[in-house]
């Protein structure tokens, strides 16, 4: 039996808002990285060029003007393409999830680099609500969706570990902020009229 998407898009919200609350109770004023983050910080840390510039690369498109410029891109082609619920989701799922990981970081409190505050990766959370509106909007595979949101928020931790700018776990916690926040998003704006 298939899971209709909007059983499956609320089964994928609630356990990723689990596991964002999960993981932001057991990382809660934590200075320090777990094992793996430590592992994933010595392993990708001494990576030289042209790592560091794709990474760098990579981080602008969730930096605050590289991100507006994502976002609005993703806009626009909803738009140009008749996808006006689309255009609302991009702004609204990926808006959503930035705010989220904003509120949340003083919340939790976790720090890295001696007090920059890590828990959940805005980075992360952006790439990854990015690319999920596009999937959402774009085309109905879900093993496609599901490998292109996989990937823009791999991409992103990456990039994040690999410029010790988060922990490996804040960027799973943004990782799941996304996949918390814009599935609801989109079942907020496709819920059937009464």
């Amino acid at each position: 039996m298939r899971v209709s998407w909007r059983v499956a898009l609320a089964l994928i919200s609630l356990g990723a808002a689990l596991t964002v609350a999960v993981l932001g109770v057991l990382f809660a004023g934590a200075t320090a990285g777990t094992g793996v983050d430590e592992w994933a910080r010595s392993t990708l840390l001494g990576a030289g060029s042209p790592w560091h510039q794709l990474a760098l690369a990579v981080d602008f498109t969730a930096e605050p003007v590289g991100g507006a410029l994502t976002i609005g891109l993703l806009v626009l082609a909803c738009l140009v393409t008749g996808h006006r619920r689309g255009a609302v989701l991009a702004i609204v799922g990926t808006g959503g999830s930035i705010a989220v990981t904003t509120a949340l970081k003083p919340l939790v409190g976790r720090e890295i680099n001696g007090g920059f505050l890590a828990f959940p990766s805005g980075h992360t959370a952006t790439a990854t609500a990015v690319a999920l509106v596009a999937m959402l909007v774009f085309t109905r595979r879900r093993v496609l969706t599901a490998l292109v949101t996989l990937a823009a928020g791999a991409a992103m931790a990456w990039a994040q570990v690999l410029l010790n700018a988060h922990y490996a776990t804040d960027t799973l916690g943004g990782f799941a902020t996304a996949l918390a926040v814009v599935p609801a998003t989109a079942l907020v704006l496709t819920r059937p009229q009464a």
